[in-house]
């Protein structure tokens, strides 16, 4: 009774397994196509410009040096 089941279940898998190759294989074929059709154009928007006559920032300094308030709810209460 057991190998019926097993073949009961393999009867109903093999339909379902080659609708899935043969779905795929049609999507394979459709997005071909569309590749195909499109015609894409790469590049065509850029312009072009001539480079910054102004040297590059080599290295970025801070306008001020030494530790930071703290914010004033981190701050002690006011001395008298």
């Amino acid at each position: 009774m057991d190998s019926l089941k097993r073949d009961n279940v393999r009867l109903f898998a093999l339909p379902i397994g080659g609708s899935d190759v043969v779905a795929v294989g049609a999507l394979s074929v459709v997005q071909a196509s569309v590749a195909k059709l499109s015609s894409m154009t790469v590049g065509s928007t850029s312009t072009e410009t001539t480079p910054s006559t102004v040297e590059a920032t080599t290295m970025a300094a801070p306008a001020m040096r030494g530790p930071a308030a703290p914010p004033a709810e981190e701050q002690g209460p006011a001395a008298p």
